[in-house]
């Protein structure tokens, strides 16, 4: 479904002059500031172990085909990185990318101003901070995660519309 809203271009994929016809995956539209900032458009989910766009989209609009309202609601354009990772994903992840995950990633300090239980990150070094807390690089990765979990979804009854949205954004935007 989310594709066949696109538009066709000729395309040669070879450079020889044989032009086929192809879906612009590369046209780009996005939700309108009207639309991202109506908070009561919005409900807010929490992405749980093994759940997918797919499945979310099936859960609150019985259509898991909807999955890309899911991702364009969230910005998100890259569903393997942005994301939340399974727990097996995550362990393979940092034990790929860290080979000490219990190491120092930065430090932080409490904010002292305003809501102090913000905290600041004052990088990799804690000379002047001595009473700075040590992240680790799995602390890290882990509150990272947890961002990705919190995600908006469109009220259900706003679908239609912001189908009808997508669809004439893609046929006004330029190729």
């Amino acid at each position: 479904m989310y594709f066949n809203n696109f538009p066709r271009i000729n395309y040669d994929n070879t450079g020889n002059q044989e032009f086929k016809v192809a879906v612009n995956i590369l046209r780009r539209v996005g939700m309108r500031t009207k639309i991202v900032s109506n908070l009561s458009l919005f409900d807010t989910h929490d992405v749980g172990e093994g759940d997918s766009p797919e499945s979310v989209a099936d859960f609150y609009y019985n259509n898991p085909e909807l999955h890309w309202i899911i991702l364009l609601t969230n910005n998100i354009m890259d569903r393997y990185h942005d994301w939340p990772m399974s727990t097996p994903q995550f362990l393979s992840y940092i034990n790929d990318k860290y080979s000490t995950p219990y190491a120092t990633h930065h430090y932080e300090i409490a904010q002292t101003s305003g809501d102090t239980t913000t905290t600041i990150d004052i990088g990799t070094d804690n000379t002047d901070y001595s009473s700075a807390t040590a992240i680790t690089n799995l602390e890290y990765e882990e509150a990272e995660q947890d961002k990705k979990r919190k995600i908006r979804i469109i009220h259900p009854s706003y679908i239609e519309q912001i189908i009808t949205e997508f669809e004439t954004m893609l046929k006004e935007s330029a190729v």
